[in-house]
């Protein structure tokens, strides 16, 4: 069993419940300890009844406090009169043993002769003149002000780090940091063996890991241990595990948290964090301080300052920055940090010194994806000889995160229809699925509309099978799916660069739906909507992005530093705006006309395929090979793999 080596783990911890429990419990004490004057209250009397209670013999004793007030207790015999039922029994309904009424006396003197007198006459047993010490008053009275110091105190305590240890939920502690500790022996499982692909970042990242097991290997030679490491990259492609990764194989003490944890809404609090986060990691060098998202934090200063609400996240950099390199020396203490925004991040941020190293994180390739596809098919209960090389190729563009969602998919594919093992099947419908959205078999489609759907879907299969850069086609449905009446699955070939006849024919393939509406019915519908956003994405990153428009030459109105996104104005006059939009509209209806040629030419192929998807719903490779035969220009793809 691991020994707990916090020293607060056993400390009793007082709980705010606790204090309030007791300050009434006090209250309620005081309330007994006064005589109970709150629950027996004596009734009050006048001269002329306690005068008359005298005569008949029914008191048997009175008490005088300070010579001004007298408090009466009834002999037994007065208690069974019906006259002083009220007073017989208390709250609890058990015998009251008194005092039964008070009164205010007169002349002290004059009210002794007359209670000497009637002990005498043996109609008063007893009497006597008392002091009276009012210490239940007094402390009634102090014991607000007594509350409020003890409260005072717990206060202050809390705000000089009385309650440390925890919890930056609680107010006092708000300037404390929120990242989480994972301690290096019991926490920190993930090693490099967990993280497929990423070849080159584990490669990079693997030094850092040397270096805080062996410094002296480095400082011998004079060389310093790098500040930090940015892992910058798309979306789920394994940043975060990367890191999680670095602690486990270091085994040293690691920090988590997200950039956002700095921020609140008080003033100071941010860098406040930061000096506490430094401090800690400092403490307990050496150790991994890991800042996710660092983009909520890090992000350039004197951007988009529109309020005064942007001055405490740039306090909160500025002390980021200082407590990175400035004038203080944080020996041992190694800064990860990940974003995907790494175009907004604040120069000095960036700079050598601070994030010494930055590496980036790419989506894998389909060698790095097959990979990644036997780490999370390890868990699964899998057919034997699952073929990962073949998931990898249906899987083009698809991050870590994308392929664990696929295996879960699949199992759950799986698991719903009754099967022991999970099958290349299930993997396929869970690429569906992902990709096209769930299917919508109860949708109601008219006879009119599934033909337009079928021919719009067809023209996609015929233009790309027609053209040598099209993406080769693998399935295509009329089924809807998600938002779209119908789909069509491709695998495009990964390419490092794309050329402008690539790009034609992507866009030419894409016309092809509406192309095919128009050649078949003579008109066109609504439903190519995604293909003509896709296409005009598609022509105005060829005309002001990479400079393959020969109008406009070669010039990019790209900007990677991200800071054209606070401008008004646009970085072209409004003469080149024109001409853009003329070229853009150009190379669009270019293809239009393209796809509708290659349509015009293969009419009759393209109402068989269109008759096919109608009976079937779901056409596939094979069937476009049965209708227009082998594609000639398709590469092998198994060279690729291998």
């Amino acid at each position: 069993m691991a020994k707990d080596n916090n020293p607060n783990s056993n400390k009793f911890k007082i709980s705010p419940w606790l204090i309030y429990t007791a300050i009434l419990l006090i209250f309620l004490f005081i309330s007994f300890i006064t005589g109970g004057s709150s629950l027996n209250e004596p009734g009050q009397l006048t001269s002329s009844k306690f005068n008359d209670y005298l005569e008949k013999g029914q008191i048997e004793k009175v008490i005088v406090y300070n010579k001004t007030e007298a408090e009466v207790f009834l002999n037994a015999t007065a208690l069974k009169d019906a006259a002083h039922k009220k007073v017989s029994k208390d709250v609890f309904d058990r015998p009251n043993k008194g005092p039964h009424y008070t009164f205010d006396i007169g002349n002290d003197q004059i009210f002794q002769n007359k209670l000497e007198k009637a002990v005498a006459e043996g109609k008063l047993k007893d009497f006597n003149f008392l002091p009276k010490n009012n210490w239940s008053d007094i402390l009634i009275s102090l014991l607000p002000i007594i509350i409020i110091i003890a409260v005072w105190i717990f206060i202050m305590r809390k705000m000089s780090g009385g309650g440390a240890g925890g919890g930056g939920g609680q107010i006092f502690n708000i300037g404390k940091s929120k990242a989480k500790l994972f301690d290096e022996k019991t926490d920190i499982k993930t090693t490099f063996k967990d993280v497929a692909g990423l070849e080159g970042a584990k490669e990079e990242i693997q030094e850092i890991v040397e270096f805080l097991k062996n410094p002296e290997k480095y400082t011998n030679l004079g060389g310093k241990i790098p500040k930090g490491a940015l892992l910058v990259g798309p979306p789920g492609t394994g940043k975060t595990l990367l890191a999680k990764a670095v602690a486990g194989e270091a085994q040293v003490p690691f920090f988590s948290l997200s950039g956002s944890d700095f921020v609140e809404m008080f003033v100071g609090v941010g860098a406040s964090r930061v000096r506490d986060l430094f401090k800690q990691a400092k403490e307990k060098s050496p150790a991994i301080i890991f800042i996710d998202e660092i983009d909520a934090v890090g992000r350039a200063r004197g951007k988009s300052n529109m309020s005064g609400g942007n001055d405490e996240r740039e306090n909160t950099l500025n002390q980021l920055l200082t407590e990175m390199d400035g004038f203080g020396t944080n020996s041992n203490v190694i800064v990860l940090a990940a974003t995907n925004r790494a175009d907004v991040l604040d120069k000095a941020l960036m700079r050598a010194g601070r994030f010494d190293r930055q590496i980036f994180v790419d989506l894998p390739d389909i060698r790095e994806r097959a990979e990644i596809f036997k780490v999370h098919l390890a868990p699964l209960k899998k057919i034997e000889g699952l073929d990962t090389d073949f998931l990898a190729k249906q899987t083009p563009g698809f991050s870590g995160a994308d392929i664990a969602n696929v295996c879960n998919e699949a199992a759950l594919i799986a698991a719903r229809n009754n099967k022991t093992a999970v099958d290349k099947q299930d993997f396929l419908d869970a690429v569906d699925r992902i990709v096209g959205g769930l299917e919508k078999k109860n949708k109601i489609v008219t006879p009119d509309e599934k033909k337009a759907i079928a021919i719009h879907e067809a023209g996609h299969a015929t233009v790309s099978w027609m053209l040598e850069h099209a993406a080769p086609l693998i399935k295509v449905t009329i089924v809807p799916r998600g938002q779209s009446l119908g789909a069509a699955w491709y695998l495009p070939e990964e390419r490092l660069i794309v050329r402008p006849d690539q790009m034609l024919d992507e866009m030419c393939a894409t016309m092809g739906g509406r192309a095919a509406e128009k050649v078949t019915f003579n008109r066109i519908s609504t439903g190519a909507l995604s293909d003509l956003e896709k296409v005009t994405k598609q022509a105005r990153a060829m005309v002001t992005v990479y400079g393959l428009n020969e109008k406009i030459g070669n010039v990019t109105y790209y900007d990677s530093t991200g800071q054209s996104e606070y401008n008004f104005s646009k970085p072209y006059s409004e003469e080149t705006a024109r001409v853009i939009d003329e070229e853009i509209s150009l190379l669009i209806e270019g293809q239009y006309q393209r796809a509708i040629q290659i349509l015009e030419e293969n009419k009759d192929k393209l109402d068989q395929l269109a008759n096919i998807l109608i009976e079937k719903e779901v056409i596939f490779k094979d069937d476009l090979e049965a209708i227009f035969g082998k594609r000639t220009f398709d590469k092998n793809l198994e060279e690729v793999v291998s």
